[in-house]
């Protein structure tokens, strides 16, 4: 401890050079980090199974009696690295403790995105041996660097609010500080203790060297999507982004048509995109997505009498379908590590790999209860597992749709085949095709295993949805 602050939270992402940050701290006389000490999935370092006493189970059990303990451990000024997919449940205590070092490192998020893909596909994640460096390229994706974007930025922006209503000022240091010793000493001098660096720790090394075109295999498509976001200043000042409460460029419009879809995430997003296709005799290539708002209040301006509208789903259905396709399966849309995680660690009985030899109807009934018990508390905040946008309430992503626009229509999915040729013919169209209803979900149906316990759970995790919306007792479509 010092005078100044009894402990540090370094404030960061993957791919920041969080590590390198760390290994300068820890060669600071009287300072230690214990690393990614709330992380889901392990404590502090991968290969730890205990720290400061606290083994995983003990720290996911009582993560305010950890971050106590760790404020207090005796000799050193004590810390740790925080990033926006770790235990939110101690964010908040340590961003309101006034003697809490906050230390907000930052890197361009591109690069910071495609480092990570790299990592992924070569496995490593830190480099000590230059020898032992291991090259890759990586496709750009371009849906998923904006999903990473929209989570880092939402975490930014709720660290920057917070730390302004508290009156609080953070240290600022870029990727590129990393190896300036005197920025490093100013850091120190900052926390209030008196060791120096002579140099910066150089055991760690840059493991992608080159710019960030010659990383990927589509560079033309990476300069498309970036450029998108330019007006934001995202690389400039990506600490203090605009607010942005909804995500613009899922926002779908018809080719011709002066229709815009507003989608909330584990919809029947695909559906209506085919429906807007159909409506104007066009194939979904020449919808007009992946826009930015400067583009998208464009093309208000210049379709007038234009309707924006959004599909809700019923919250059990919705919760199925997400279930299905993100945990029971384990196609290229599964979440990989958060079905590892419901499985290990809140034992959430679904075999290791799905057949239909090994899982029946009865055990996906009971394995769906048991995530629905789950998100009731991932949606209170009480476990570390992040409350993603495909299981999220409705009315929250509606609340982010409207920080920039108002659809004039919320339907319920039950109505999309009378609502929306309805809206069609009121913008001229004599004979609008029907939408399509989403196919049933795999490996089975909600009808097959529907009862009233499965609504009663589904109304515990998502009664705000119920309340705002109305709904009542799921029915097939």
């Amino acid at each position: 401890m010092t005078d100044a602050f009894d402990y540090f939270i370094v404030l960061a992402d993957m791919r920041t050079g969080s590590n390198q940050l760390e290994s300068n701290l820890n060669a600071l006389d009287g300072v230690t980090c214990h690393g990614e000490a709330f992380n889901p999935y392990f404590i502090g370092l991968p290969k730890l199974d205990q720290l400061l006493g606290f083994t995983l189970e003990d720290r996911d059990r009582d993560p305010l009696a950890f971050l106590e303990t760790i404020k207090s451990t005796p000799g050193a000024l004590n810390g740790f690295r925080f990033f926006s997919t770790h235990d939110t449940r101690v964010l908040t205590p340590a961003l309101d403790d006034q003697r809490c070092a906050k230390i907000v490192l930052t890197r361009n998020p591109l690069d910071s995105y495609v480092s990570w893909k790299i990592a992924v596909a070569t496995k490593q994640w830190k480099l000590v041996n230059i020898k032992q460096r291991r090259e890759a390229q990586i496709e750009f994706d371009a849906d998923e660097f904006f999903e990473e974007m929209e989570q880092r930025q939402s975490f930014q922006l709720t660290v920057l609010n917070h730390l302004q209503r508290t009156g609080q000022t953070p240290f600022y240091i870029g990727y590129d500080d990393l190896n300036d010793v005197e920025v490093l000493n100013g850091l120190a001098k900052w926390l209030g203790v008196s060791a120096r660096l002579d140099a910066s720790q150089q055991h760690l090394k840059r493991q992608n060297p080159t710019s960030a075109l010659d990383k990927v295999t589509n560079p033309d498509a990476m300069e498309q999507a970036v450029a998108k976001l330019d007006r934001f200043n995202l690389y400039q000042v990506p600490n203090f982004e605009p607010r942005r409460g909804p995500s613009v460029p899922r926002y779908v419009a018809a080719p011709k048509s002066a229709l815009m879809y507003l989608p909330v995430r584990g919809g029947p997003e695909a559906e209506v995109a085919n429906w807007l296709a159909n409506l104007d005799g066009a194939e979904t290539g020449a919808l007009l997505t992946d826009r930015g708002q400067k583009q998208v209040r464009t093309w208000m301006k210049t379709h007038p009498g234009h309707r924006k509208f959004t599909v809700l789903r019923h919250p059990l259905a919705r919760a199925h379908a997400v279930f299905c396709t993100r945990i029971v399966n384990t196609g290229p849309d599964a979440y990989v590590a958060i079905r590892n995680m419901l499985r290990n660690r809140y034992k959430l009985p679904l075999p290791g790999t799905v057949t239909p030899e090994n899982y029946s109807v009865e055990q996906h009934r009971e394995a769906f209860s048991a995530f629905l018990r789950i998100m009731r508390n991932v949606l209170a905040g009480q476990t570390p597992i992040r409350v993603d946008g495909l299981w999220c309430s409705q009315a929250q992503t509606l609340q982010g749709i409207a920080a920039f626009t108002l659809p004039d229509m919320i339907l319920r999915e039950d109505e999309m085949k009378t609502v929306l040729p309805d809206l069609a013919r009121q913008l001229g169209h004599a004979t609008p095709p029907e939408p399509e209803h989403a196919p049933a979900d795999s490996p089975f149906a909600l009808s097959q295993i529907y009862n009233a316990q499965l609504e009663t759970l589904a109304v515990e995790a998502y009664q705000r949805d119920y309340q705002m919306f109305g709904f009542s007792d799921w029915k097939p479509l």
